[in-house]
């Protein structure tokens, strides 16, 4: 009868390379915005001052993306331990980076073809290609020619000039629409866009103020060239404008092993701006902020120590662990949420500030203050028909945040060829106010349009216009309301198209 032994024998080792489909499965809890933020850590860390995302668009369908910076480049002798997957550099402690499958593993969650092409200062270019394929038996990496690699980097990015810089390059990028519907892949790059701007925006606001960073986003259509820079701005969550008495307050959580500061804020009321409504809305971001070397890791939940709550929705807590040492916590190789134990939320229950005030304190305080806040809001608005297609992702969401919703179907505002020279017409049967296509050249300027595009213009129609969709008919007023609309706004339309004619 064997018995249980505390040593286990060997007799050699055996090389067990993975599988090279294994490279497949890397980065799949990534989303687009955490990805293409793990892209932005690099540059960051290079030294870069300026980053640009570009969506590369081909005959309407989308078939690219770029991150471009300035940074201080890869050397060639340094390249292949940069595509080694899980090869680790030495991180300083100022880096974002953390464990060595960043750039390959956002790239390989969103594209089938990862191609990164650098120059150090004084260097010659040198770029290298990974490519996801189920032919693929190794690990072989593709070299790019150093002439290819050095007409890319020599591309008008329109950044700061620059005698080093790196050129991420993904190609067959798995979420991409596949139609070639221009509104369908205007829609994605409105919403994209949008989502991206806020996401980066919230994740790096600290670097962008303190370093200076500049984060930009547009869209290059191959046959026309780049298209309108949209700029990220930093979104503080914590950038209120007056505090509540006595707030914030730094608890101090003891352990054996660290302590760590929990810097409790209380926004005094709701607000309209974008650091308060955050991407997601601000009452899924209550709760516990986690900093690790100016960089955002997670934003919002309560880890254990409370539940969520809408009067809990003022209430921020900002964490900094840029040590790495609190033992308490755990950042997710995507770097875009900290997991932290029980044995954290025990220790935040036992936690102090200077004057006495308890965790419970703190929550009591920003619960009182929603109550305070929700009663001062005494107007009462009237619900309108949630907003639909042709309004812009920004308006959409501003709609749905500052007015209560009828449980309806969405108003949609879209453009169609009229057979008259009407500007407008209201659809009950598709829920849809169509404008007139023969004006919409004029009214952009020449510029090229989009499902979202004129997003003033659409508002201002659906603030107007929207309540004659309720109700199950037009009512004698809603025709004679209609009928004005109509007069006034064709005269409009048509004088704007005379002014753009005389000008072109």
């Amino acid at each position: 009868m064997s018995v249980w032994s505390q040593e286990v024998p060997t007799e050699g080792s055996v090389e067990l390379p993975p599988d090279p489909r294994a490279m497949d499965a890397l980065g799949r809890n990534h989303s687009l915005e955490t990805a293409l933020a793990d892209l932005v850590d690099n540059s960051i860390d290079a030294g870069a001052t300026d980053i640009l995302v570009r969506f590369v668009q081909r005959d309407i369908r989308l078939v690219g993306l770029y991150v471009v910076d300035n940074g201080q480049g890869i050397e060639p002798e340094r390249i292949d331990d940069a595509m080694t997957v899980g090869g680790q550099r030495r991180y300083t402690g100022e880096d974002l980076g953390h464990f060595g499958l960043g750039l390959k593993a956002a790239s390989f969650s969103q594209a089938a073809s990862l191609t990164v092409l650098s120059r150090a200062a004084g260097r010659p270019a040198v770029g290298r290609r990974w490519q996801l394929n189920a032919s693929r038996q190794g690990f072989g990496c593709d070299i790019v020619p150093a002439t290819f690699a050095a007409a890319e980097l020599d591309r008008d990015w329109q950044l700061p000039t620059s005698a080093s810089g790196t050129v991420v390059r993904w190609d067959r990028v798995n979420g991409f629409p596949s139609s070639d519907d221009p509104d369908q892949v205007d829609e994605f790059l409105s919403r994209t866009i949008s989502h991206l701007q806020g996401h980066l925006g919230l994740t790096f606001h600290r670097i962008l103020v303190d370093r200076g960073v500049r984060i930009v986003i547009d869209v290059e259509d191959t046959n026309l060239g780049a298209g309108v820079r949209h700029p990220v701005a930093p979104i503080d969550p914590f950038a209120y404008s007056d505090t509540l008495p006595g707030w914030p307050k730094d608890l101090m959580v003891r352990t054996d092993q660290t302590n760590v500061v929990l810097r409790c804020h209380i926004w005094p009321r709701r607000s309209n701006a974008p650091e308060y409504r955050l991407p997601g809305g601000a009452e899924t971001r209550q709760g516990l902020y986690f900093y690790r070397r100016g960089r955002l890791l997670h934003a919002g939940g309560w880890e254990g120590i409370h539940a969520a709550d809408t009067r809990l929705q003022l209430a921020r807590v900002c964490i900094d662990i840029d040590g790495d040492a609190t033992g308490m916590f755990v950042m997710n190789p995507e770097k875009s949420r900290v997991s932290a134990g029980p044995r954290f939320a025990h220790a935040v229950a036992r936690a102090r500030a200077d004057d006495g005030t308890t965790i419970t304190d703190y929550l009591q305080a920003a619960e009182a203050a929603w109550i305070n806040a929700t009663r001062r809001t005494t107007a009462r608005r009237k619900a309108v028909i949630p907003p639909g297609k042709g309004l812009h992702p920004r308006v959409s969401r501003e709609i749905r945040n500052e007015l209560p919703l009828l449980h309806d179907d969405p108003l949609n505002i879209q453009w169609k060829r009229f057979t008259t020279d009407a500007f407008l017409e209201f659809d009950r049967e598709t829920r849809t106010l169509w404008l007139n296509r023969a004006y919409r050249q004029a009214l952009l300027g020449g510029r090229r349009g989009g499902m979202n595009d004129l997003p003033v213009l659409k508002a201002l129609l659906f603030l107007l216009a929207g309540n004659v969709f309720e109700g199950v008919h037009f009512g004698a007023r809603d025709k004679d309301n209609i009928d004005i609309w109509q007069e006034v706004l064709t005269a409009a339309a048509k004088a704007e198209r005379s002014a753009f004619e005389a000008r072109s």
